[in-house]
Protein backbone atom coordinates (compact mmCIF):
# COMPACT_ATOMS: atom_id res chain seq x y z
CA UNK A 1 0.00 0.00 0.00
CA UNK A 2 1.38 3.35 -0.78
CA UNK A 3 -0.23 5.59 2.24
CA UNK A 4 1.85 7.04 4.59
CA UNK A 5 1.30 6.02 7.81
CA UNK A 6 0.64 8.51 11.21
CA UNK A 7 2.01 7.40 14.38
CA UNK A 8 -0.31 7.02 17.02
CA UNK A 9 2.00 9.20 19.33
CA UNK A 10 2.52 12.39 17.42
CA UNK A 11 -0.04 13.21 14.89
CA UNK A 12 2.24 16.23 13.72
CA UNK A 13 4.79 13.27 12.41
CA UNK A 14 4.43 10.80 9.59
CA UNK A 15 5.84 7.69 8.17
CA UNK A 16 6.31 6.72 4.56
CA UNK A 17 5.36 3.16 3.96
CA UNK A 18 7.87 2.55 1.57
CA UNK A 19 11.25 3.73 3.32
CA UNK A 20 10.04 4.14 6.73
CA UNK A 21 10.85 8.20 6.51
CA UNK A 22 9.63 10.35 9.27
CA UNK A 23 8.44 13.18 7.94
CA UNK A 24 6.90 16.81 9.47
CA UNK A 25 3.09 16.44 8.48
CA UNK A 26 2.96 19.95 7.35
CA UNK A 27 5.83 19.56 4.83
CA UNK A 28 4.58 16.41 3.55
CA UNK A 29 1.40 18.08 2.72
CA UNK A 30 3.10 20.73 0.63
CA UNK A 31 4.73 18.25 -1.00
CA UNK A 32 1.86 16.97 -1.90
CA UNK A 33 1.61 13.66 -0.24
CA UNK A 34 5.32 12.57 -2.11
CA UNK A 35 8.01 11.54 -0.08
CA UNK A 36 10.96 13.37 -0.41
CA UNK A 37 13.48 10.31 0.79
CA UNK A 38 12.49 7.61 -1.69
CA UNK A 39 9.54 9.80 -4.03
CA UNK A 40 6.97 7.24 -3.31
CA UNK A 41 3.57 8.83 -3.89
CA UNK A 42 1.18 8.00 -1.14
CA UNK A 43 -2.77 8.19 -2.02
CA UNK A 44 -5.00 10.86 -1.58
CA UNK A 45 -8.45 11.06 -1.74
CA UNK A 46 -10.82 12.48 -4.64
CA UNK A 47 -11.08 16.02 -2.89
CA UNK A 48 -7.20 16.42 -2.76
CA UNK A 49 -6.41 15.52 -6.32
CA UNK A 50 -9.48 18.01 -7.70
CA UNK A 51 -7.54 20.52 -5.46
CA UNK A 52 -4.40 19.45 -6.75
CA UNK A 53 -4.76 19.86 -10.48
CA UNK A 54 -8.01 22.31 -10.87
CA UNK A 55 -7.82 25.87 -10.48
CA UNK A 56 -9.00 27.27 -7.40
CA UNK A 57 -13.08 28.37 -7.68
CA UNK A 58 -13.45 26.90 -11.13
CA UNK A 59 -15.09 23.58 -9.85
CA UNK A 60 -18.70 22.37 -9.70
CA UNK A 61 -20.21 19.46 -10.05
CA UNK A 62 -21.59 16.91 -11.99
CA UNK A 63 -24.44 15.66 -11.19
CA UNK A 64 -25.96 12.19 -12.21
CA UNK A 65 -28.59 10.04 -12.33
CA UNK A 66 -29.86 8.07 -9.48
CA UNK A 67 -29.15 4.32 -9.59
CA UNK A 68 -30.71 1.22 -8.14
CA UNK A 69 -28.57 0.73 -4.83
CA UNK A 70 -29.03 -2.54 -4.09
CA UNK A 71 -30.22 -4.68 -7.21
CA UNK A 72 -28.89 -7.96 -5.83
CA UNK A 73 -30.34 -8.11 -2.47
CA UNK A 74 -26.39 -8.79 -1.41
CA UNK A 75 -24.62 -9.85 1.96
CA UNK A 76 -21.43 -10.71 2.81
CA UNK A 77 -20.19 -9.99 6.26
CA UNK A 78 -23.18 -7.44 6.61
CA UNK A 79 -25.92 -6.50 3.85
CA UNK A 80 -24.97 -4.41 0.96
CA UNK A 81 -26.55 -0.93 1.53
CA UNK A 82 -25.14 -0.96 4.82
CA UNK A 83 -21.85 -1.45 3.59
CA UNK A 84 -22.11 1.96 1.12
CA UNK A 85 -23.65 3.69 4.63
CA UNK A 86 -20.53 3.09 6.04
CA UNK A 87 -18.50 3.93 2.91
CA UNK A 88 -20.05 7.08 2.93
CA UNK A 89 -20.08 7.98 6.49
CA UNK A 90 -16.25 7.07 6.49
CA UNK A 91 -15.18 9.35 3.54
CA UNK A 92 -18.11 11.71 3.29
CA UNK A 93 -18.39 10.97 -0.46
CA UNK A 94 -21.99 8.91 -2.03
CA UNK A 95 -19.82 7.32 -3.71
CA UNK A 96 -16.94 6.15 -5.49
CA UNK A 97 -15.92 8.95 -8.10
CA UNK A 98 -16.46 12.48 -7.84
CA UNK A 99 -16.88 14.45 -11.09
CA UNK A 100 -16.68 17.67 -11.50
CA UNK A 101 -16.69 20.52 -14.34
CA UNK A 102 -13.79 23.17 -14.05
CA UNK A 103 -10.32 24.12 -15.18
CA UNK A 104 -6.72 23.56 -15.36
CA UNK A 105 -4.66 26.61 -15.87
CA UNK A 106 -7.24 28.46 -17.32
CA UNK A 107 -8.54 25.57 -20.00
CA UNK A 108 -12.13 23.77 -19.00
CA UNK A 109 -12.62 20.38 -18.99
CA UNK A 110 -14.53 17.86 -17.40
CA UNK A 111 -13.05 15.33 -14.68
CA UNK A 112 -14.05 12.24 -12.89
CA UNK A 113 -12.07 11.48 -10.18
CA UNK A 114 -12.28 8.20 -8.09
CA UNK A 115 -11.31 7.49 -4.52
CA UNK A 116 -9.66 4.25 -3.42
CA UNK A 117 -11.43 4.62 0.28
CA UNK A 118 -15.00 3.79 -1.52
CA UNK A 119 -15.30 0.18 -1.30
CA UNK A 120 -11.51 0.41 -3.18
CA UNK A 121 -13.04 2.26 -5.84
CA UNK A 122 -14.80 -0.46 -7.20
CA UNK A 123 -16.75 -0.37 -10.02
CA UNK A 124 -20.62 -0.54 -9.71
CA UNK A 125 -23.80 1.29 -11.08
CA UNK A 126 -22.91 4.52 -9.46
CA UNK A 127 -19.47 4.75 -10.24
CA UNK A 128 -20.80 3.62 -14.03
CA UNK A 129 -23.40 6.35 -14.09
CA UNK A 130 -21.20 8.91 -12.57
CA UNK A 131 -18.45 8.60 -14.96
CA UNK A 132 -20.90 8.36 -17.98
CA UNK A 133 -22.85 11.83 -17.13
CA UNK A 134 -19.19 12.92 -16.80
CA UNK A 135 -19.05 11.96 -20.14
CA UNK A 136 -22.16 12.71 -22.06
CA UNK A 137 -20.94 16.90 -19.89
CA UNK A 138 -17.98 16.76 -21.90
CA UNK A 139 -19.79 15.67 -25.14
CA UNK A 140 -23.00 18.78 -24.43
CA UNK A 141 -19.88 21.26 -23.50
CA UNK A 142 -17.49 19.71 -25.96
CA UNK A 143 -15.04 19.89 -23.10
CA UNK A 144 -11.93 17.16 -23.21
CA UNK A 145 -12.99 14.59 -20.08
CA UNK A 146 -10.23 13.73 -17.83
CA UNK A 147 -10.38 10.48 -15.56
CA UNK A 148 -8.25 9.63 -12.78
CA UNK A 149 -8.56 6.26 -11.81
CA UNK A 150 -7.64 3.84 -8.50
CA UNK A 151 -10.00 0.81 -8.37
CA UNK A 152 -9.46 -2.83 -7.36
CA UNK A 153 -12.06 -3.84 -9.43
CA UNK A 154 -15.73 -4.55 -10.36
CA UNK A 155 -18.15 -4.72 -7.74
CA UNK A 156 -18.95 -7.87 -7.18
CA UNK A 157 -22.30 -7.42 -4.36
CA UNK A 158 -23.91 -6.01 -7.97
CA UNK A 159 -23.42 -9.12 -9.68
CA UNK A 160 -23.42 -8.83 -13.43
CA UNK A 161 -24.81 -5.20 -13.28
CA UNK A 162 -21.13 -4.22 -12.47
CA UNK A 163 -19.64 -6.21 -15.32
CA UNK A 164 -22.39 -4.11 -17.62
CA UNK A 165 -20.35 -0.87 -15.97
CA UNK A 166 -17.68 -1.80 -18.60
CA UNK A 167 -19.45 -1.36 -21.71
CA UNK A 168 -21.69 1.74 -20.33
CA UNK A 169 -18.27 3.72 -19.70
CA UNK A 170 -15.94 2.25 -22.88
CA UNK A 171 -18.93 3.13 -25.13
CA UNK A 172 -18.93 6.51 -23.50
CA UNK A 173 -15.34 6.89 -24.56
CA UNK A 174 -16.23 5.90 -27.83
CA UNK A 175 -18.94 8.81 -28.31
CA UNK A 176 -16.11 11.34 -27.21
CA UNK A 177 -13.89 9.70 -30.13
CA UNK A 178 -16.74 9.68 -32.75
CA UNK A 179 -17.48 13.91 -31.78
CA UNK A 180 -13.30 14.66 -32.01
CA UNK A 181 -12.90 15.72 -28.36
CA UNK A 182 -10.10 14.91 -26.60
CA UNK A 183 -9.88 12.28 -23.60
CA UNK A 184 -7.01 11.71 -20.74
CA UNK A 185 -6.46 9.33 -17.80
CA UNK A 186 -4.85 9.76 -15.08
CA UNK A 187 -3.84 6.00 -13.80
CA UNK A 188 -3.20 5.97 -9.54
CA UNK A 189 -2.28 2.95 -7.87
CA UNK A 190 -3.90 0.64 -7.73
CA UNK A 191 -6.34 0.32 -11.05
CA UNK A 192 -7.73 -3.15 -11.53
CA UNK A 193 -9.67 -5.11 -12.92
CA UNK A 194 -12.87 -3.68 -14.61
CA UNK A 195 -11.89 0.10 -14.18
CA UNK A 196 -8.55 -1.07 -16.00
CA UNK A 197 -10.65 -2.51 -19.18
CA UNK A 198 -12.66 -0.12 -19.85
CA UNK A 199 -12.22 3.95 -19.08
CA UNK A 200 -9.20 3.72 -17.26
CA UNK A 201 -7.18 2.78 -20.73
CA UNK A 202 -9.56 3.98 -23.54
CA UNK A 203 -8.24 7.72 -23.83
CA UNK A 204 -6.44 9.52 -26.37
CA UNK A 205 -3.50 10.18 -23.48
CA UNK A 206 -2.70 7.95 -20.53
CA UNK A 207 -0.11 9.02 -17.92
CA UNK A 208 0.85 7.30 -14.67
CA UNK A 209 2.04 8.51 -11.48
CA UNK A 210 5.25 6.82 -10.68
CA UNK A 211 4.97 3.53 -8.88
CA UNK A 212 1.10 3.00 -9.55
CA UNK A 213 0.05 -0.75 -10.22
CA UNK A 214 -2.14 -1.38 -13.15
CA UNK A 215 -3.46 -4.25 -14.93
CA UNK A 216 -6.61 -6.41 -15.01
CA UNK A 217 -5.41 -9.52 -12.80
CA UNK A 218 -3.87 -8.69 -9.51
CA UNK A 219 -0.12 -10.21 -9.41
CA UNK A 220 -0.93 -12.70 -6.76
CA UNK A 221 -3.83 -14.38 -8.83
CA UNK A 222 -1.06 -14.16 -11.96
CA UNK A 223 1.36 -16.33 -10.21
CA UNK A 224 -0.92 -18.54 -8.17
CA UNK A 225 -2.42 -19.26 -11.99
CA UNK A 226 0.60 -19.74 -13.93
CA UNK A 227 2.72 -20.80 -10.75
CA UNK A 228 5.83 -18.16 -12.18
CA UNK A 229 7.75 -15.65 -10.06
CA UNK A 230 6.82 -12.30 -11.75
CA UNK A 231 9.76 -9.62 -12.66
CA UNK A 232 10.90 -7.25 -10.96
CA UNK A 233 8.17 -3.78 -10.89
CA UNK A 234 5.56 -6.43 -12.74
CA UNK A 235 2.35 -3.93 -13.75
CA UNK A 236 4.16 -1.09 -11.99
CA UNK A 237 4.11 2.13 -13.87
CA UNK A 238 7.41 2.32 -15.17
CA UNK A 239 6.71 -1.46 -16.54
CA UNK A 240 3.83 -0.03 -18.38
CA UNK A 241 5.61 2.64 -20.07
CA UNK A 242 8.21 0.67 -21.10
CA UNK A 243 6.02 -1.90 -22.57
CA UNK A 244 4.25 1.27 -25.05
CA UNK A 245 1.09 1.27 -22.25
CA UNK A 246 1.39 4.61 -21.59
CA UNK A 247 2.16 7.54 -22.73
CA UNK A 248 4.49 8.48 -19.54
CA UNK A 249 4.90 8.54 -15.94
CA UNK A 250 5.01 11.74 -14.20
CA UNK A 251 5.32 13.16 -10.84
CA UNK A 252 2.49 14.51 -8.87
CA UNK A 253 4.60 17.47 -8.47
CA UNK A 254 4.44 18.03 -12.28
CA UNK A 255 1.39 16.49 -13.09
CA UNK A 256 -0.90 20.30 -13.31
CA UNK A 257 1.47 21.59 -15.67
CA UNK A 258 1.89 18.55 -17.72
CA UNK A 259 -2.40 18.53 -18.19
CA UNK A 260 -2.40 22.25 -18.68
CA UNK A 261 0.51 22.07 -21.69
CA UNK A 262 -1.68 18.70 -23.17
CA UNK A 263 -4.74 20.95 -22.69
CA UNK A 264 -3.86 23.47 -24.60
CA UNK A 265 -2.49 21.52 -27.57
CA UNK A 266 -5.61 18.62 -27.80
CA UNK A 267 -8.25 21.14 -26.87
CA UNK A 268 -6.96 24.96 -28.24
CA UNK A 269 -9.16 27.91 -28.74
CA UNK A 270 -10.51 27.80 -32.59
CA UNK A 271 -8.05 30.22 -33.78
CA UNK A 272 -9.36 32.40 -37.30
CA UNK A 273 -7.61 30.93 -40.38
CA UNK A 274 -4.17 31.97 -41.17
CA UNK A 275 -3.33 35.11 -43.39
CA UNK A 276 -2.29 34.47 -46.86
CA UNK A 277 1.64 34.30 -46.61
CA UNK A 278 1.31 36.66 -49.82
CA UNK A 279 -0.80 39.38 -47.61
CA UNK A 280 1.70 39.34 -44.63
CA UNK A 281 3.66 42.21 -44.07
CA UNK A 282 7.14 39.98 -44.40
CA UNK A 283 9.78 41.19 -47.39
CA UNK A 284 9.95 38.91 -50.28
CA UNK A 285 13.95 38.36 -49.34
CA UNK A 286 12.65 37.31 -45.98
CA UNK A 287 10.13 34.65 -46.56
CA UNK A 288 11.08 30.82 -46.24
CA UNK A 289 13.94 29.65 -48.67
CA UNK A 290 12.21 26.61 -50.32
CA UNK A 291 13.48 26.27 -53.77
CA UNK A 292 11.57 24.91 -56.33
CA UNK A 293 14.07 25.40 -59.48
CA UNK A 294 16.25 22.70 -59.04
CA UNK A 295 19.04 24.86 -61.66
CA UNK A 296 19.44 26.28 -58.58
CA UNK A 297 20.62 23.32 -56.13
CA UNK A 298 23.98 22.19 -56.26
CA UNK A 299 24.85 18.42 -57.33
CA UNK A 300 27.11 16.63 -55.94
CA UNK A 301 29.00 13.42 -56.00
CA UNK A 302 25.94 10.92 -55.03
CA UNK A 303 27.90 9.47 -52.20
CA UNK A 304 29.15 12.67 -50.67
CA UNK A 305 25.20 13.68 -51.08
CA UNK A 306 24.79 10.34 -48.35
CA UNK A 307 27.84 11.18 -46.17
CA UNK A 308 26.29 14.87 -45.44
CA UNK A 309 22.87 13.26 -44.93
CA UNK A 310 23.89 11.09 -42.60
CA UNK A 311 26.32 13.54 -40.83
CA UNK A 312 26.23 12.90 -36.83
CA UNK A 313 26.22 16.05 -35.97
CA UNK A 314 22.68 17.01 -38.00
CA UNK A 315 19.58 17.98 -35.28
CA UNK A 316 17.34 14.93 -34.83
CA UNK A 317 13.65 14.64 -34.47
CA UNK A 318 13.61 15.44 -30.91
CA UNK A 319 15.39 18.48 -31.12
CA UNK A 320 13.57 19.78 -34.34
CA UNK A 321 10.50 18.93 -31.72
CA UNK A 322 11.54 21.29 -29.19
CA UNK A 323 12.95 23.42 -30.48
CA UNK A 324 10.47 24.05 -32.98
CA UNK A 325 7.33 24.06 -30.84
CA UNK A 326 6.08 25.80 -27.89
CA UNK A 327 5.22 22.92 -25.37
CA UNK A 328 6.19 19.71 -26.90
CA UNK A 329 4.67 16.60 -25.09
CA UNK A 330 5.82 13.91 -25.86
CA UNK A 331 3.73 10.78 -26.62
CA UNK A 332 4.93 6.88 -26.25
CA UNK A 333 3.99 3.62 -26.73
CA UNK A 334 1.71 1.72 -29.81
CA UNK A 335 -0.68 0.66 -27.17
CA UNK A 336 0.40 -2.78 -28.32
CA UNK A 337 3.35 -3.35 -26.23
CA UNK A 338 5.97 -1.53 -27.68
CA UNK A 339 7.88 1.54 -27.36
CA UNK A 340 10.01 1.89 -30.40
CA UNK A 341 12.39 5.11 -29.42
CA UNK A 342 13.89 5.41 -33.04
CA UNK A 343 10.55 6.62 -33.36
CA UNK A 344 9.68 10.63 -31.41
CA UNK A 345 6.09 11.92 -31.26
CA UNK A 346 3.49 13.89 -29.74
CA UNK A 347 1.70 17.34 -29.56
CA UNK A 348 2.82 20.53 -29.64
CA UNK A 349 1.81 24.02 -30.87
CA UNK A 350 3.78 25.62 -33.84
CA UNK A 351 3.05 29.22 -34.19
CA UNK A 352 0.40 28.98 -32.29
CA UNK A 353 -1.15 26.30 -34.37
CA UNK A 354 -1.29 22.47 -32.33
CA UNK A 355 0.53 20.02 -34.45
CA UNK A 356 0.77 16.35 -34.32
CA UNK A 357 4.64 15.92 -34.75
CA UNK A 358 6.36 12.20 -35.63
CA UNK A 359 10.01 11.71 -36.14
CA UNK A 360 12.48 9.04 -36.89
CA UNK A 361 14.92 9.94 -34.16
CA UNK A 362 18.56 8.66 -34.69
CA UNK A 363 19.85 9.49 -31.41
CA UNK A 364 23.08 11.84 -29.85
CA UNK A 365 25.61 9.94 -28.66
CA UNK A 366 26.84 6.36 -29.60
CA UNK A 367 24.44 5.51 -26.40
CA UNK A 368 21.57 7.07 -27.15
CA UNK A 369 22.32 6.04 -30.95
CA UNK A 370 22.35 2.30 -30.11
CA UNK A 371 19.06 2.47 -28.07
CA UNK A 372 17.25 4.15 -30.63
CA UNK A 373 18.63 1.46 -33.29
CA UNK A 374 20.13 4.27 -35.17
CA UNK A 375 16.52 5.43 -36.77
CA UNK A 376 15.70 2.47 -37.78
CA UNK A 377 11.73 1.72 -36.31
CA UNK A 378 10.80 -1.78 -35.27
CA UNK A 379 6.76 -2.49 -36.05
CA UNK A 380 6.05 -1.06 -32.76
CA UNK A 381 7.38 2.44 -33.59
CA UNK A 382 5.53 2.30 -36.85
CA UNK A 383 2.32 1.51 -34.82
CA UNK A 384 2.88 4.32 -32.83
CA UNK A 385 2.84 6.74 -35.54
CA UNK A 386 0.01 5.45 -36.66
CA UNK A 387 -1.65 5.67 -33.29
CA UNK A 388 -0.47 9.41 -33.09
CA UNK A 389 -2.22 9.74 -36.59
CA UNK A 390 -4.99 8.82 -35.75
CA UNK A 391 -5.09 11.20 -32.76
CA UNK A 392 -4.34 13.45 -35.34
CA UNK A 393 -8.23 13.13 -37.60
CA UNK A 394 -9.48 12.66 -34.57
CA UNK A 395 -8.67 16.45 -33.11
CA UNK A 396 -8.67 17.66 -36.88
CA UNK A 397 -5.19 18.72 -36.13
CA UNK A 398 -1.74 18.80 -39.35
CA UNK A 399 0.60 15.97 -38.62
CA UNK A 400 4.56 16.99 -39.56
CA UNK A 401 6.43 14.41 -40.02
CA UNK A 402 10.38 14.37 -40.16
CA UNK A 403 11.91 11.69 -41.77
CA UNK A 404 15.70 10.25 -41.07
CA UNK A 405 16.09 6.82 -41.42
CA UNK A 406 18.31 4.20 -43.36
CA UNK A 407 15.25 2.08 -43.38
CA UNK A 408 12.49 0.32 -41.02
CA UNK A 409 14.83 -1.91 -38.47
CA UNK A 410 16.05 -5.53 -40.64
CA UNK A 411 15.90 -7.95 -37.54
CA UNK A 412 14.69 -10.84 -36.61
CA UNK A 413 12.31 -9.59 -34.30
CA UNK A 414 10.73 -7.12 -36.32
CA UNK A 415 10.07 -9.67 -38.79
CA UNK A 416 8.13 -11.70 -36.34
CA UNK A 417 6.03 -8.56 -35.44
CA UNK A 418 4.45 -7.89 -38.39
CA UNK A 419 7.28 -5.30 -39.69
CA UNK A 420 5.66 -5.25 -43.62
CA UNK A 421 2.48 -5.16 -41.96
CA UNK A 422 3.19 -2.07 -39.79
CA UNK A 423 4.91 0.37 -42.47
CA UNK A 424 1.80 -0.83 -44.89
CA UNK A 425 -0.84 0.26 -42.26
CA UNK A 426 1.07 3.70 -41.63
CA UNK A 427 1.14 4.32 -45.58
CA UNK A 428 -2.13 3.76 -46.52
CA UNK A 429 -3.71 5.93 -43.10
CA UNK A 430 -1.24 9.18 -43.92
CA UNK A 431 -2.60 9.06 -47.42
CA UNK A 432 -5.80 8.57 -46.07
CA UNK A 433 -5.91 11.53 -43.45
CA UNK A 434 -8.24 13.86 -43.23
CA UNK A 435 -6.07 16.71 -42.26
CA UNK A 436 -3.42 18.68 -43.58
CA UNK A 437 0.06 16.70 -43.88
CA UNK A 438 3.83 17.83 -44.21
CA UNK A 439 6.84 15.96 -44.24
CA UNK A 440 10.23 16.79 -44.26
CA UNK A 441 13.17 14.84 -45.35
CA UNK A 442 16.02 16.11 -42.78
CA UNK A 443 18.25 13.87 -43.49
CA UNK A 444 18.29 10.21 -45.13
CA UNK A 445 15.33 9.09 -46.61
CA UNK A 446 15.57 5.28 -46.89
CA UNK A 447 13.51 3.06 -48.41
CA UNK A 448 9.67 1.87 -47.01
CA UNK A 449 10.73 2.94 -43.34
CA UNK A 450 11.20 6.66 -44.99
CA UNK A 451 8.08 6.34 -46.76
CA UNK A 452 5.97 5.27 -44.01
CA UNK A 453 6.06 8.97 -43.24
CA UNK A 454 6.06 10.44 -46.54
CA UNK A 455 2.73 10.26 -47.48
CA UNK A 456 1.65 13.87 -47.42
CA UNK A 457 0.28 16.42 -49.31
CA UNK A 458 3.64 18.31 -49.36
CA UNK A 459 6.91 16.82 -48.92
CA UNK A 460 9.87 18.75 -48.51
CA UNK A 461 13.70 18.14 -48.42
CA UNK A 462 16.73 19.84 -46.78
CA UNK A 463 19.16 20.33 -49.36
CA UNK A 464 21.85 18.22 -48.28
CA UNK A 465 19.36 15.33 -47.56
CA UNK A 466 18.86 11.95 -50.14
CA UNK A 467 15.63 9.86 -50.74
CA UNK A 468 15.83 6.72 -52.06
CA UNK A 469 14.58 3.01 -52.81
CA UNK A 470 17.50 1.77 -51.33
CA UNK A 471 21.04 2.69 -49.79
CA UNK A 472 23.98 2.90 -52.00
CA UNK A 473 25.54 -0.21 -50.06
CA UNK A 474 22.44 -2.59 -50.42
CA UNK A 475 22.13 -1.58 -54.00
CA UNK A 476 25.90 -2.29 -54.65
CA UNK A 477 25.75 -5.55 -52.84
CA UNK A 478 22.37 -6.54 -54.67
CA UNK A 479 23.25 -5.24 -58.29
CA UNK A 480 26.71 -5.16 -58.33
CA UNK A 481 27.44 -8.20 -56.18
CA UNK A 482 30.33 -5.93 -54.27
CA UNK A 483 30.57 -3.82 -51.34
CA UNK A 484 33.97 -2.07 -52.39
CA UNK A 485 34.02 1.87 -52.31
CA UNK A 486 33.55 2.55 -56.03
CA UNK A 487 30.52 0.15 -56.48
CA UNK A 488 28.82 2.04 -53.63
CA UNK A 489 29.75 5.32 -54.93
CA UNK A 490 28.56 4.18 -58.35
CA UNK A 491 25.53 3.05 -56.58
CA UNK A 492 24.81 6.51 -55.22
CA UNK A 493 25.17 8.14 -58.53
CA UNK A 494 22.99 5.80 -60.39
CA UNK A 495 20.01 6.30 -57.35
CA UNK A 496 19.88 9.96 -58.02
CA UNK A 497 18.77 10.41 -54.60
CA UNK A 498 19.34 14.01 -53.78
CA UNK A 499 17.36 16.96 -53.48
CA UNK A 500 18.29 17.69 -57.16
CA UNK A 501 17.11 14.66 -58.60
CA UNK A 502 14.38 14.28 -56.48
CA UNK A 503 13.01 17.40 -57.36
CA UNK A 504 13.64 17.06 -61.56
CA UNK A 505 11.04 14.06 -60.88
CA UNK A 506 8.63 15.71 -58.63
CA UNK A 507 9.69 13.02 -55.84
CA UNK A 508 9.41 16.60 -53.68
CA UNK A 509 7.77 19.54 -53.60
CA UNK A 510 10.86 21.80 -52.46
CA UNK A 511 13.84 22.03 -50.98
CA UNK A 512 14.91 23.69 -47.86
CA UNK A 513 18.26 25.12 -48.03
CA UNK A 514 20.75 24.60 -44.77
CA UNK A 515 23.21 27.28 -43.39
CA UNK A 516 26.99 26.90 -43.97
CA UNK A 517 27.93 23.59 -45.17
CA UNK A 518 25.33 21.97 -43.91
CA UNK A 519 22.66 21.85 -41.20
CA UNK A 520 25.43 19.87 -38.87
CA UNK A 521 27.19 23.34 -38.61
CA UNK A 522 24.66 25.35 -37.25
CA UNK A 523 21.48 23.48 -36.19
CA UNK A 524 19.73 26.27 -34.62
CA UNK A 525 19.39 28.11 -38.10
CA UNK A 526 18.32 24.49 -39.37
CA UNK A 527 15.89 23.92 -37.64
CA UNK A 528 14.87 28.04 -37.96
CA UNK A 529 14.64 27.25 -41.52
CA UNK A 530 12.64 23.78 -41.23
CA UNK A 531 10.18 25.66 -39.49
CA UNK A 532 9.51 28.47 -41.26
CA UNK A 533 8.70 26.13 -44.45
CA UNK A 534 6.52 23.99 -42.12
CA UNK A 535 4.55 27.00 -41.03
CA UNK A 536 5.02 28.21 -45.07
CA UNK A 537 3.19 24.73 -46.18
CA UNK A 538 0.55 24.35 -43.77
CA UNK A 539 -0.38 28.28 -44.08
CA UNK A 540 -1.00 26.95 -47.81
CA UNK A 541 -3.31 23.99 -46.88
CA UNK A 542 -4.98 25.55 -43.94
CA UNK A 543 -8.53 25.76 -44.75
CA UNK A 544 -9.07 23.65 -47.59
CA UNK A 545 -11.59 21.13 -47.17
CA UNK A 546 -10.33 17.51 -45.95
CA UNK A 547 -12.18 15.61 -49.13
CA UNK A 548 -10.39 18.20 -51.38
CA UNK A 549 -6.93 16.91 -49.57
CA UNK A 550 -7.57 13.29 -49.46
CA UNK A 551 -8.48 13.82 -53.26
CA UNK A 552 -5.40 15.75 -53.93
CA UNK A 553 -2.83 13.41 -52.08
CA UNK A 554 -4.26 10.53 -53.40
CA UNK A 555 -3.87 11.88 -56.81
CA UNK A 556 0.13 13.12 -56.74
CA UNK A 557 0.94 9.93 -55.94
CA UNK A 558 -1.27 8.09 -58.49
CA UNK A 559 0.93 9.89 -60.86
CA UNK A 560 4.05 8.71 -59.93
CA UNK A 561 5.59 6.15 -62.32
CA UNK A 562 2.90 7.38 -65.98
CA UNK A 563 4.16 9.87 -68.33
CA UNK A 564 1.84 13.07 -66.80
CA UNK A 565 4.10 15.42 -64.65
CA UNK A 566 4.21 15.34 -60.93
CA UNK A 567 6.85 17.95 -60.63
CA UNK A 568 5.49 21.20 -60.28
CA UNK A 569 2.41 23.03 -58.74
CA UNK A 570 -0.89 21.29 -57.97
CA UNK A 571 -1.50 21.74 -61.92
CA UNK A 572 0.97 19.20 -62.76
CA UNK A 573 2.91 22.45 -64.69
CA UNK A 574 6.94 21.76 -64.66
CA UNK A 575 9.14 23.54 -63.01
CA UNK A 576 11.25 26.22 -64.65
CA UNK A 577 14.79 26.47 -65.28
CA UNK A 578 17.83 24.52 -66.46
CA UNK A 579 17.69 20.29 -65.21
CA UNK A 580 21.00 19.33 -66.62
CA UNK A 581 22.79 17.56 -63.80
CA UNK A 582 25.89 19.93 -62.75
CA UNK A 583 23.98 23.10 -63.55
CA UNK A 584 22.93 23.98 -59.78
CA UNK A 585 24.50 26.25 -57.48
CA UNK A 586 25.18 26.57 -54.12
CA UNK A 587 22.53 26.76 -51.01
CA UNK A 588 23.41 29.01 -48.09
Amino acid sequence: MLAAVRPAADDEWVRCAGCGETIYAPRFERALKVCGACGRHARITAPERIAQLMDRGSVTPVAAPPTVPDPLGFTDLVPYPERLRGAAAATGLDEAVVCVRGTVEGRPLVAAVMDFRFMGGSLGAGVGERVTAAAEEALRARLPLLVVTASGGARMQEGALALMQMVKTSQAIGMLDEAGIATLALLTDPTYGGVAASYATLPDVILAEPGARVGFAGPRVIEQTIRQRLPEGFQTAGFLLERGLLDGVVPRTELRSTLGRLLRCLAPDRPAAPPDPEDRDVPAEERPAVLRDPGHLPVRDGITAVRLARHADRPTAREYAISMLEEFQELRGDRLGGDCPAIVGGVGRLAGRPVVLIGHDKGRGTADRVRRGFGMPSPAGYRKAVRLMRLAAKLGVPVVTLIDTPGAHPGLEAEENGQAWAIADAIRLMSGLPVPTVAVVTGEGGSGGALALGAADRVLILANGVYSVISPEGCAAILWKSQAPDAVAGAADALRLQAHDLLVHGVVDGVVGEPGEGAHTDPPRAVELVRSAIIAALDELSGRPAADLVAARRDRFRRYGTAEPINGDETGRPHDGDTRRGAGHGVA
